[in-house]
């Protein structure tokens, strides 16, 4: 079993072996043609990682047992400082010839699988990201710091470096491992003094003295090239659960038809078996994984695989991918025609999403495909699959990626999308669609537009939205010619308010993303009175020098705006203390109000800063703020690097207005929809619900001076109408949700894998009786996007005391 966030995610680390006669002066060691560093991995127990500890594998390609008594390993960060000890692991007994010898080091705490019983072990916690690793001839700690320093130490028998490390042998240090990949040498153990030649990142394959590997059995060696099918087949592999009853098994000769090649990425291919068993539940596909080499075989090619059975997780709370690792394929022949694919649709697709297992995980449970979606997409995970004329329902990315429904009447909204309404109400019939032919263009589609005709691919899975379609064959994008909408101007006597978040903004950026901002501002809102805007950033965005202001940025975008056709906007923001606001490392993310001084006066009152809290001040007239701009309860423990709300005092024909612009902690840290934690938890809530409940007591703090006051809470809550996030908002019928307001196919405004949901928001007072509020529908459905999020506007009446 393993985890991992990303299979190409580096290791940069070091780890001794034998040290290089062209980087180190000659009085080191020759390349060693006995002892060796067969393996290193330093990524046991970390996120993402599925064996529980670190380890260091020697080999011996010698004739005769290799000795390690009074030896030891020991290991050294990759950039050493002055202070920077060799931690030492004493080893004892000896390398057979031809073996194998495993140290085991530091457990953390992800994973779950063990080594195989280690011959030796030690306490070093060793860094998946840098270090240096030496086999030593004796126990007393190593002194030196630099690859030179330790050529002229002649105890150091063997030394390896991996990414990034200082010390290391030959032209640089082996790269490429990760979380689930160490460094290793080839089956020949050769040595040329050189890292990078002579080690190359794999899966993790530790193996003790005895021949036992992680697996819980011997190393299965190679079965040569069998020409008949063993006893195992796919849907031996697949069973009736999500983990195969084989995980960490070998098998041999497991026959299939290859129906699908992934050359990029997670090299691999796809087998079906052509003679199904006669349970719904075991799959017959299976993916073969290569790792980085591409696969010898072609579609149609008959064959039989051995190997090792796995179940891969992309993260820790996904499910996993059943796949047969470390393969040795045989081809028996070629050009044979596919297994019919399966027809995904409407009639097919089952109405509940996912069994409950009560917050926990549900891998142990029986599939039960004609039940739930997510059961029928697993018992089809690695097997042939068709859909045909299905509608998107989250446009093309910047990956080559697009949503479909395969259940068109399911919660359609008014534009073609996907209505994503409730958590227990979940939409099955979405799926999303990858290429595996690099060699023709990916169709470029807008929610709404029909990908028609058939598509053909393998059923996959992966982080970031679950189940998927890798398609051999795709259908013909239809353009169903999709509008940005442009919301009407407001009246004389109509103050207009707007929410934006426009990701991410800062001086640095492009031209053409300012105007294609400012052009949302300009034309398709109509330019609001009010724009409150999320994700601006310090003016020199991600770089971390301690710069918090934002005036070069808003300057550019204001400027873009009167370019479009707007007003020249003035702007009011509260800079936050650097690095304490969250977002982009180095963004300093603030809230910012932009206004049009032709319509709309600012009240400005000295003293708001980071740090300063506003509050309501009643008077005889009222309730005024203390300070404008100000920032809500900052140094609130609910607050902690999250963005603070930004409070305005504003006047529209002489009546005030209070503005509350809000940007909540974002979700990061949610388990998904389709994982394997059902029902999923969402951790990040915690923290928004205490951020609503502050907005919350400042709103009602300023009703408690005057009921009648006009307040204006907007932002990119990022939350749902239907959350507790919103109920704490509300408490006491404070604020009124307006997203309510529009009929169902119309409440959303942000495009999320296939679904069309709610995270901004305004809201209003009960002082405000009369309203229009609309979303303005010109980025989240579209491929072509100047922000992931649709901007929002309230036209509120002030007239008289309302």
């Amino acid at each position: 079993m393993r985890i991992s966030r990303s299979r190409s995610v580096l290791l940069a680390g070091a780890v001794a072996v034998t040290l290089s006669a062209t980087a180190l002066p000659a009085a080191f060691a020759a390349p060693s043609s006995t002892a060796v560093i067969s393996e290193v991995y330093g990524g046991g127990g970390n996120s993402g990682a599925t064996l529980t500890r670190d380890f260091i594998e020697l080999a011996n390609s010698g004739s005769a047992a290799y000795d390690l008594s009074g030896f030891s390993v020991q290991y050294l960060p990759g950039a050493p400082s002055a202070g920077s000890l060799w931690q030492v692991s004493a080893l004892t007994g000896s390398v057979a010839p031809g073996g194998r010898y495993l140290l085991a080091q530091a457990a953390g705490t992800g994973g779950t699988v063990a080594l195989p019983a280690p011959d030796a072990t030690g306490t070093v916690a060793m860094s998946a990201a840098s270090g240096t690793v030496a086999l030593v001839s004796g126990t007393t700690p190593l002194t030196c710091r630099t690859a030179a320093d330790c050529a002229t130490d002649t105890r150091i028998v063997d030394l390896v470096g991996y990414g990034s490390a200082v010390v290391r042998e030959g032209s640089g240090p082996a790269t490429g491992a990760s979380a689930t990949a160490s460094v290793a040498r080839a089956a020949s153990l050769s040595d040329t003094d050189d890292n990078a030649a002579d080690l190359s990142a794999a899966a993790p394959t530790p193996v003790n003295a005895a021949g036992e590997t992680s697996g819980g059995g011997t190393d299965p060696g190679d079965p040569g090239n069998p020409t008949e099918p063993g006893t195992v087949r796919v849907h031996d592999i697949q069973g009736i659960t999500r983990v195969s009853p084989l995980d960490g098994k070998a098998v041999t000769g497991v026959p299939g038809i290859v129906t699908a090649v992934r050359t990029t990425g997670s090299k691999g291919f796809w087998i079906q078996d052509t003679a199904p068993d006669e349970d719904p539940r075991t799959g017959e596909g299976v993916f073969v994984y290569t790792g980085s080499t591409a696969p010898a075989v072609a579609v149609g090619d008959s064959v039989l695989v051995s190997g090792t059975v796995d179940e891969y997780y992309p993260s820790a709370t996904t499910q996993s991918i059943t796949e047969i690792t470390a393969p040795r394929t045989t081809v028996l022949s070629s050009g044979h025609a596919l297994p019919a694919p399966v027809v995904l649709d409407a009639a097919a697709v089952p109405a509940a999403y996912v069994p409950s297992a009560d917050g926990g995980s549900v891998d142990a449970l029986p599939l039960e495909p004609s039940t739930y979606a997510l059961d029928l997409y697993e018992s089809l995970e690695g097997t042939r699959v068709q859909i045909a004329d299905t509608r998107v329902t989250g446009a093309t990315t910047a990956y080559d990626e697009i949503w479909v429904t395969v259940e068109p009447k399911q919660n359609p909204t008014r534009r073609g999308g996907t209505l994503y309404s409730s958590y227990t109400d979940q939409n099955t019939g979405r799926i999303k669609v990858m290429s595996l032919d690099a060699t023709r263009p990916f169709p470029v589609g807008n929610v709404g537009d029909v990908l028609s005709g058939t598509t053909t691919g393998v059923i996959d899975y992966a982080s970031f939205g679950g189940y998927n379609l890798q398609a051999t064959e795709l259908g013909t994008l239809t353009d169903r010619h999709l509008q940005r909408e442009v919301t009407r101007k407001q009246k004389g006597g109509e103050l207009a308010v707007a929410t934006y978040n426009v990701e991410n903004l800062d001086a640095l950026d492009e031209q053409t993303k300012f105007d294609t901002l400012a052009k949302g501002v300009a034309v398709n809102l109509s330019s609001p009175d009010i724009v409150s805007l999320e994700e601006i950033q310090d003016d020199n965005g991600a770089v971390s020098d301690g710069t918090v202001g934002s005036e070069a940025t808003l300057k550019r975008f204001t400027d873009a705006i009167v370019a479009a056709g707007g007003p020249r906007y003035a702007w009011r923001y509260v800079a936050p203390q650097d690095g304490q606001d969250g977002g982009e490392p180095g963004g300093n993310i603030r809230n910012v109000f932009l206004f049009n001084p032709h319509r709309v006066s600012f009240v400005d009152r000295a003293g708001g800063d980071a740090t300063t809290a506003v509050t309501a001040v009643p008077t005889r007239k009222g309730v005024t703020l203390s300070v404008s701009p100000g920032r809500i309860s900052p140094a609130n423990e609910a607050w902690s690097d999250s963005r603070k709300p930004l409070v305005g005092e504003f006047r529209f024909h002489g009546k005030p207005v209070f503005v509350i612009g809000n940007h909540f902690t974002s979700k990061g840290g949610d388990q998904p929809l389709h994982g394997r934690y059902q029902e999923p938890s969402r951790s990040s809530e915690t923290k928004r619900v205490q951020q609503a409940a502050e907005v919350n007591t400042f709103v009602k703090s300023l009703l408690a001076a005057d009921k009648s006051a006009r307040v204006v809470t907007l932002g990119d809550l990022n939350d749902f109408a239907f959350s507790p996030t919103m109920s704490a908002l509300t408490a006491g019928k404070a604020l009124k949700p307006l997203i309510t307001t529009l009929p169902a196919n119309e409440q959303y405004s942000y495009v999320y894998e296939g679904n069309s949901q709610t995270l901004d928001h305004i809201l209003t007072s009960p002082g405000i009786r009369r309203f229009d509020y609309d979303v303005v529908h010109i980025n989240a459905e579209f491929a072509d996007q100047a922000s992931d999020h649709d901007p929002q506007i309230v036209r509120v009446k002030v007239d008289g005391r309302r």
